[in-house]
């Protein structure tokens, strides 16, 4: 019988794949239709000190390989959070990985304080945010900041911390050694691809924030090779996602260095794709005669 655990920051799962934030909820709309007990980890939407509206809609467009989305990190805050969200993920054997967000250190920090007694097993880190302090830059796109912001979270943290990158920048083994040097646990990656896309009839952009974030098939051989990169800068485990549909897709990701996997747009499109790409994995180590999945991280050559 093949081994799927792993050991992410510290923390055991009973298999790899998680879900990305932000297109799972925090598991309650898919737990009548995905056995929530058969996941590594459920990683929450993005949660804020206070509760956040979002932007304007339309706020989601379909492209030919995936779709855009300007959500703008609509979440109830918090204290909603802990009175609801957590406990209903705590009547089951997952791990918990809850996504922070936020406009500004303090807020991050505020989220990370509250957090620092709950019965949470992770914390991912969201640097795709815009600074409102620095003009609306993203947080993960200056290394400095990113050093900056992980050393900070990591004062007050109880639980491990994964940053998460932004792919929208030069160098994203520079950006994962800035995680690295300000002490993350970890790091995910890739978060979406900024893009845009207009209504040609009616000569309007699709979206009502004018870009948004590409997901979906179109991005992952971009994800692919984030994730080999950043494995080949730093020590740190890697929570590797983009465009994750199948196990094979999983698997590239798993080979290019990632340890952890999490499936993200198929869920609107496929409730059960979490429990496919579970299940393709076994199969695929079964029929590949690999006893431990462990053996296949970082196991591409040339």
């Amino acid at each position: 019988m093949v081994n799927t655990e792993v050991t992410f920051c510290g923390v055991t799962m009973k298999n790899p794949v998680t879900t990305a934030s932000g297109t799972f909820g925090s598991g309650m709309e898919y737990s009548e239709l995905t056995d929530l007990n058969a996941l590594g980890a459920v990683t929450t939407k993005g949660v804020a000190n206070v509760p956040w509206q979002g932007n304007d809609t339309p706020r989601v467009a379909e492209t030919p390989s995936g779709m855009l989305n300007a959500i703008g990190l609509q979440n109830p805050g918090i204290d909603v959070f802990l009175e609801r969200d957590l406990p209903f993920l705590r009547q089951y054997e997952t791990k918990i990985i809850v996504n922070v967000c936020g406009h500004t250190e303090e807020e991050y920090l505020a989220v990370v304080e509250r957090l620092a007694e709950a019965p949470a097993d992770l914390l991912e880190i969201n640097i795709s945010c815009p600074n409102v302090k620095a003009g609306g830059i993203s947080f993960g796109t200056d290394p400095k900041g990113v050093e900056a912001i992980t050393s900070s979270i990591k004062k007050k943290a109880k639980q491990p911390v994964i940053m998460k990158l932004s792919p929208n920048v030069t160098s994203i083994a520079e950006i994962a050694r800035a995680a690295e040097s300000g002490g993350a646990d970890g790091i995910s990656l890739i978060n979406t691809i900024t893009g845009m896309k207009i209504d040609v009839e009616r000569r309007r952009f699709a979206l009502s924030n004018r870009t948004g974030g590409l997901s979906g098939p179109a991005i992952h051989p971009v994800a692919v090779r984030m994730v080999y990169e950043a494995a080949q800068a730093v020590r740190v485990p890697i929570l590797g996602m983009g465009g994750v549909r199948t196990a094979e897709d999983a698997l590239e990701l798993i080979l290019a260095g990632a340890t952890m996997v999490a499936v993200g747009t198929t869920n609107f499109a496929n409730p059960h794709a979490t429990l496919d790409v579970i299940d393709g994995i076994r199969a695929y180590m079964e029929r590949n005669q690999v006893q431990n999945l462990t053996e296949l991280i970082g196991a591409v050559s040339a």
